[in-house]
């Protein structure tokens, strides 16, 4: 019986036009209804996966930035691993030829949860993030300066190649001091580089957050399509992957669902928790 469903956003929950099917909506609060407690895992810090989440049903538990940290729907704060401002300093001064795409994430109240060294606000990549989250970001230049406390990660984003680059390398000095995490959108020809604490990421947070509730391994199902739920659908019991997921997730032998635009999720939640298929 699957206690626990773990469901990332983007290319997963949300079709291609980032909206929530009505399906997939249906099916959570069905879920809910029957006991199962929902979490959203999600590269996404809170306030970026707020519009989405307020969408669902009531409750829901977060795991955020790529499991550093985990909150209520409310925004209490749960559980959270911080990256040591030291090596977020360090990874900043090895990657300056990526400084125009590098940010710094804050778990923060409002202002200030997402610092760039200077912000074009008309940016062809990047000019829709910035209007949609123009009250969370902050300028400092040069960008170190603002490391006064720890920051959730250190962000980095850009075309593909240049991204899968940057991991490799980044990954290569990790050296038990940070993780990387990867998220690849080739059909746009953009990626994000999450550097975050070693040991975190959304695998590793809901390994936790099921000990924490008592969930057995068994009892989690969980979906996602990208190279940052790998670690999350290796640790449940129940993994599933959109039909719409990269390569590298579909060649694993676990079990497809639908994809992202035909409501991947509800079809799985009515064939694996709705009592459809035991």
């Amino acid at each position: 019986m699957i206690r626990l469903l773990a469901l990332d956003i983007d290319g997963t929950l949300l079709d291609s036009n980032g909206t929530i099917p009505e399906a997939n909506r249906r099916a959570i609060e069905a879920a809910i209804d029957k006991g199962v407690e929902v979490a959203l895992a999600t590269g996404r810090r809170y306030d970026f996966a707020r519009p989405i989440f307020e969408q669902l049903p009531e409750p829901l538990t977060l795991i955020l930035s790529n499991g550093a940290v985990v909150k209520a729907r409310d925004g209490r704060t749960l559980t959270r691993r911080l990256l040591p401002r030291q090596i977020a300093h360090d990874v900043l001064q090895r990657t300056p030829e990526h400084r125009e795409s590098a940010a710094v994430v804050f778990d923060r109240p409002r202002e200030g949860q997402v610092v760039f060294e200077a912000i074009d606000w008309d940016h062809p990549r990047h000019a829709r993030f910035f209007s949609v989250n123009r009250p969370f970001l902050a300028e400092s230049k040069p960008l170190e300066e603002c490391l006064t406390e720890d920051p959730v990660q250190v962000m980095f984003s850009g075309g593909c190649s240049a991204m899968r680059t940057l991991f490799d390398q980044l990954r290569g000095h990790a050296d038990h001091l940070f993780s990387v995490a990867l998220t690849e959108y080739e059909h746009r020809d953009f990626s994000l580089v999450d550097v975050i604490r070693a040991g975190v990421s959304k695998g590793s947070a809901l390994h936790e957050w099921s000990q924490r509730q008592g969930y057995a391994r068994s009892e989690v199902m969980a979906m996602g399509d990208n190279l940052n739920d790998i670690e999350m659908l290796e640790y449940a019991g129940r993994p599933i992957v959109m039909g719409n997921a990269i390569p590298d997730l579909r060649n694993r032998g676990w079990a497809e669902t639908a994809s992202n635009d035909d409501a991947g999720v509800a079809r799985a939640v009515e064939t694996y928790i709705l009592g459809e298929a035991s």
